[in-house]
């Protein structure tokens, strides 16, 4: 099967020779009628071609908008030829049949060149989206390209489309803003993803006076046919407390908002499917964590080029495992910022805050769920303290606290913590980034 790809590409006019120039590309291969994406980063200097695609070496030539590589993987020969126009390539790629390497087949590609990076600092940029996605897809074309050390202020809708004036924007469903491009990203490394500032941008949530069934014994099944009726809360954001509607037994409670994101999730691999926006996995997606809040990272794998980073569906409160189905569904003004660390594995997503270590076990049940979040702290701990598996688990016995995340969606959730102070004694951290 073929696992690596190498491109080229070429410009309209060769460059001097004594000049050289660096571009970065988003490529898209046809295998079949099955979408592949490849990072190009390509070096040219005058008519000669060299660089990277997925991380391989290349080489070649151009003449004009015409270009031509033969590349060589093994005992294997690939031929590419295609055409530059502007800022898109289109071409054929000439491949061994990954079955019979006797046998030839064609491919079509396509491939946009990313915008360079602007000199200077990194940046602070105002993104206000124009659509929404309701899937976790590569697929979807990149909204905006970032880099490393750049902070986006955006906007996300509630759960059910609705924007911070009440209008309609999209489908329901957790739509999500994104994707955003982050340039380096590779499969492989981790995204660190920041979250600055979560601000509900309106004065009312939308909520359930509902259960959901994993929270449900006979009895309570019994009683709960009449629930699931929709619940409309007053948000007082100058107080910072969230009121839920008169008349219904509640009247004269207060809940403090603490303001969070139910979405944050990369795409998925090649070979998986796009993943509904209400669905969450190895990859992060719907994970209702109440924890992830303003001043929390989470680290997510990284399984396509630019990583393709999804956030959306922010809570203005939510209980743990969100039980209502919905939690205190709002619109917010969100900023955040990204980090990479390169050519390291993670088993499942995780949460940093200023005091703990959160590792969070996504299944279809909660005891798939458990054993998916202990895989993840105790990886956690071999990488960044050096413990051993015994050492880990001796700590994990005497320390580790478990917390149910969600129970409203396809999977559970669970989430393995650590308080920071019990890892002082240890060796530092390893450098994440």
């Amino acid at each position: 099967m073929l696992t690596r790809l190498v491109l080229l590409c070429c410009c309209l006019c060769p460059l001097p020779t004594s000049a050289a120039e660096s571009e970065h590309w988003r490529v898209v291969i046809d295998l079949w009628g099955n979408p592949v994406y490849q990072a190009l980063e390509l070096h040219r200097e005058g008519t000669r071609l060299t660089g990277t695609l997925d991380g391989d070496p290349f080489s070649g030539s151009i003449d004009g908008a015409q270009w031509r590589l033969t590349a060589t993987a093994g005992d294997r020969r690939y031929h590419l030829r295609g055409t530059r126009a502007d800022d898109t390539l289109t071409g054929i790629a000439d491949f061994p049949d990954p079955n019979q390497p006797e046998r030839r087949a064609q491919h079509a590609f396509t491939a946009a060149r990313l915008p360079p990076r602007p000199p200077g600092p990194p940046r602070t940029i105002d993104f206000a989206p124009r659509d929404y996605a309701n899937l976790f897809s590569a697929d979807r074309a990149p909204v905006l390209t970032i880099w490393p050390g750049d902070t986006v202020r955006t906007r996300t809708l509630d759960s059910g489309g609705v924007d911070e004036h009440g209008v309609t924007r999209a489908l329901f469903g957790n739509p999500q803003v994104g994707p955003f491009y982050v340039d380096g990203a590779e499969p492989g490394d981790i995204l660190a993803v920041t979250l600055h500032r979560l601000r509900p941008n309106r004065d009312h949530a939308d909520s359930l006076d509902a259960l959901v069934g994993r929270a449900q014994g006979l009895g309570l099944a019994a009683q709960a046919g009449t629930l699931g009726k929709p619940v409309r809360w007053r948000l007082d954001r100058e107080r910072g407390i969230a009121l839920p509607p008169p008349g219904g037994g509640l009247d004269g409670l207060t809940i403090p908002l603490r303001p969070m994101l139910g979405g944050i999730a990369v795409a998925p691999g090649f070979g998986s499917p796009p993943m509904s926006t209400g669905d969450s996995g190895r990859f992060g997606g719907n994970m209702d964590f109440n924890q992830i809040v303003e001043g929390t990272t989470i680290y997510l794998p990284v399984s396509q080029p630019g990583a393709l980073l999804y956030l959306g569906d922010a809570h203005a409160a939510q209980g743990d495992g969100e039980t209502s189905q919905y939690a205190l569904e709002t619109s917010m003004d969100v900023e955040f910022g990204v980090a990479l660390i390169k050519a390291r594995a993670l088993a499942t997503p995780r949460v940093e805050s200023a005091t703990r270590l959160m590792a969070i076990g996504q299944a279809g049940s909660l005891d798939e769920a458990v054993r998916a979040a202990t895989q993840g702290l105790i990886q956690w701990l071999q990488q960044d303290y050096g413990l051993t598996l015994s050492g880990a688990s001796q700590l994990l016995g005497a320390a580790v606290e478990y917390r149910i995340i969600t129970l409203a969606g396809r999977n559970a959730g669970v989430a393995a913590m650590l308080d920071k102070s019990r890892l002082a004694a240890l060796r530092p951290p390893s450098p994440r980034t």
